[in-house]
Formats: C-alpha cells, sequence, structure tokens
C-alpha cells in the first residue's frame, strides 16, 4: 500500500470498478467526478490495496489541496483497511477527508479517528414537469446563447474563475480542467447556456448555467452543475432566469427532476433555490483530521 502519483489504466479501470460497488451497496456515490478525473491524470496521491488474490479492496486518493476521497469494498470493512488507508494517505498531506452523504458508519468513523465536520455541501432537488420547458423571460440587456455557438474556452475559464473567485474548487479550474470535462460522455455544449451582454459591442459573457444529464436521463434527473454569475452582472436578477433556462433544456431532454450542490455557509443560494422548489435530498460533510504530532 505504497502511495503513488500516476496510477497504472488498470489500477484506474480497478479503481472506478471498486467505486462503482461502493456506490451501489452505500446508494451514494463513493468519489466526486474530480477523483475520477484525477486517475486520468493530474497532482493528485493514490493508495491502492489490493487483496490476496489481486483485488483491489481499498482505494483513497489525496488532491493537491490536502482533500482526500477514500472507499472500502463492501465485503471487506471493518477490518482496519479505511484506517490504514487513512493514515497512509496523511502521510502524503491528506488534511481533511469527504463522506459523502454522511452515512452512519463515515460518522462512525469520523468518531474514531476525531474528524471534525467543516464544511457541509447539501445535494437540493425538485421534480420537473412539462411546464418546466418553457424558457423563461430574460432581462433586455441579456442575449441567451449555448457554447455551440461561440466554444471559447478561455472566455469561459475567465467568466469562470470571476464568478467564483472565492470558492475552494470551482474558482481554480483551468483551461484544461474544462476541457476534462468536456471530453466525458454526458457533456453537450448546447447544455452549456451563456448570456451576453447586448448592450456593448463586444458582448461580454455576463453568466453562463452549465448543465449535465447523464444517460438515462429520465431515470437518473438532470444536474444543475455549474451557475456562475460575472461580479459585475451580479444582483442584475439574472439567476433564477438563468436556472429557468437550464432547467427547461433538461425538461426537454426528458429529465423528470433536477439536483444541484450548494455550500451549507452559501445561505443565499440555499434560499434562493427553496423558493424554486429545490429541497435537501442529502448532505456530504468535509472532515478535518487532526494535526500529526
Amino acid at each position: 500500500m505504497t502511495p503513488t502519483r500516476l496510477p497504472s489504466p488498470a489500477d484506474a479501470a480497478d479503481a472506478r470498478v471498486l467505486a462503482d460497488a461502493v456506490a451501489e451497496y452505500d446508494g451514494v456515490a463513493a468519489l466526486s467526478e474530480a477523483t475520477l478525473l484525477n486517475l486520468e491524470g493530474g497532482n493528485a496521491h493514490h493508495v491502492l490495496r489490493r487483496d490476496a488474490h489481486d483485488r483491489l479492496v481499498g482505494y483513497a486518493q489525496v488532491h493537491p489541496d490536502g482533500v482526500a476521497e477514500l472507499c472500502v469494498a463492501p465485503d471487506m470493512r471493518r477490518r482496519g483497511l479505511g484506517s490504514a488507508l487513512l493514515e497512509k494517505a496523511s502521510r502524503v498531506g491528506a488534511r481533511a477527508l469527504w463522506a459523502h452523504g454522511n452515512l452512519p458508519a463515515a460518522q462512525g468513523f469520523a468518531a474514531r479517528h476525531d474528524l471534525a465536520v467543516v464544511r457541509e455541501l447539501h445535494r437540493m432537488v425538485r421534480d420537473l414537469s412539462p411546464e418546466d420547458g418553457h424558457d423563461p423571460q430574460l432581462p433586455d440587456d441579456v442575449e441567451v446563447i449555448s457554447f455551440a455557438d461561440d466554444p471559447d474556452l478561455s472566455a469561459l475559464a475567465a467568466l469562470n474563475a470571476a464568478a467564483f473567485a472565492g470558492h475552494p474548487e470551482q474558482g481554480r479550474l483551468t483551461v484544461e480542467d474544462l476541457r476534462a470535462r468536456m471530453a466525458q460522455p454526458w457533456f453537450d455544449p448546447e447544455g452549456l447556456i451563456v448570456l451576453r451582454d447586448r448592450t456593448l459591442v463586444d458582448r461580454p459573457w455576463a453568466a453562463f448555467h452549465w448543465t449535465k444529464a447523464e444517460a438515462p436521463v429520465a431515470v437518473l434527473g438532470g444536474e444543475v452543475y455549474v451557475v456562475g454569475v460575472h461580479p459585475a452582472y451580479q444582483g442584475r436578477g439574472l439567476g433564477r432566469p438563468l436556472t429557468a433556462l437550464g432547467t427547461a433544456y433538461l425538461t426537454r431532454l426528458g429529465a423528470r427532476s433536477v439536483h444541484l450542490y450548494v455550500d451549507g455557509d452559501n445561505h443565499a443560494a440555499l434560499r434562493t433555490y427553496a423558493r424554486l422548489g429545490f429541497g435537501i435530498e442529502r448532505t456530504d460533510v468535509l472532515l478535518a483530521l487532526p494535526a500529526r504530532a
């Protein structure tokens, strides 16, 4: 169980198989999208544990910012594998650990290792109806296009960085990070909706709504993947119609529900989405590790 910076293709494939098995057993994804993308390359540390038959039974990943995720095969739990993975992860810089769904087993693990909740991430969801398939009316000073109309990655990266300047993960995405996400099977440029300022000659990008629809969308639902508004355009009432543009697009694709993720301390966003009919379905927690002696 020696940490590595670049897993082999076989290790990466086995990690995905393990993550799928854990997600099916627990009812919640074991590894985030960013962690799965790091299996293809990046600067993360990877810790793998195999059994006597060479089956991958435990996996941990430590991101460059010190945030880690780990999972253990359901039939190998309560044998100290999670503790061993956490110890190895801490030795390569892990300072915090995500517990997706904050399940009872994760709460017990946190208590045994003196892990403290330092962040909450709520998954909010609401049902969609045919009426949600109609586009909303927009303010007169903006126009709507899709990324298919103007596939400018640099403009998207700049807008994302400005909109999420204070966000610990989203604001740091680079052009290459965005390109990696666009290479995923679910990406559709028509589902990346952009608002431009029509009052200025150069039509600058003011806001965007990136939707996510994984097949079968009627079963899995759609996702408000990212909604970002440039600081210069915040406070102009763009958030509500921008969100509705995305949910209309997802409804027309056949989605029967839509979900999104909101930080627990973003009270304004929580109130906004509650008014739009979203309710909290589950909560992921970020757990801080105790300082190493």
